[in-house]
């Protein structure tokens, strides 16, 4: 069953589910984040990386070469057209043992060919999100740090899985920064 807002302030109370945690949406002047109806609007870091191809112009998911890994910071950053970087949540999310959450991009900037991949968060998974975001247009688009990027819904189960990923000691767990692949 999908959550809604009652439930998620519940869970931010009794699992620390998400740090820091905007009750409402804030929208001044942002790009909205906070607390929605039937999920929450997690916020862009101000970090980013981008994966450059290794010396075949490949990049590797497999053999990910970090001396290839550029890391810009910054409260906006122009993602050149037909790109693709790496940028992390400024929120910290703790995934309940009987929830899984997906995470999907905000339509502000779908409407501005950007492309937002953030992969489901499994039961008991932790960490700050790494996010792919891929540039589709032919022009730059203006991404801005500290505002909404994506938008996480949690959905609750009636049963435990029997294992989770802390149990699994999954390779991702308890995430500080921006992750590259990992095998």
């Amino acid at each position: 069953m999908i959550r809604n807002d009652a439930w998620i302030t519940e869970m931010v109370r009794e699992h620390g589910m998400i740090e820091p945690f905007e009750q409402e949406q804030v929208r001044k002047g942002n790009i909205s984040y906070g607390l929605s109806s039937y999920g929450y609007d997690v916020r862009l870091a101000p970090e980013f990386k981008f994966v450059e191809p290794g010396p075949e112009g490949i990049v590797d998911a497999k053999a990910q070469n970090t001396n290839l890994v550029k890391e810009v910071t910054g409260n906006v950053l122009d993602l050149p057209p037909k790109s693709f970087v790496l940028g992390r949540t400024v929120e910290y999310l703790r995934i309940p043992r009987k929830v899984i959450a997906l995470g999907t991009g905000k339509s502000t900037y779908a409407r501005c060919g950007i492309l937002v991949n953030l992969t489901p968060f499994e039961p008991e998974w932790e960490g700050f999100v790494t996010i792919g975001i891929s540039n589709t247009s032919a022009h730059p688009v203006r991404l801005y740090a500290n505002e909404g990027i994506a938008q996480i819904l949690f959905f609750e189960s009636d049963d435990a899985p029997d294992v989770s990923y802390n149990d699994r000691g999954g390779k991702y767990q308890a995430q500080q920064d921006i992750t590259t692949s990992k095998i």
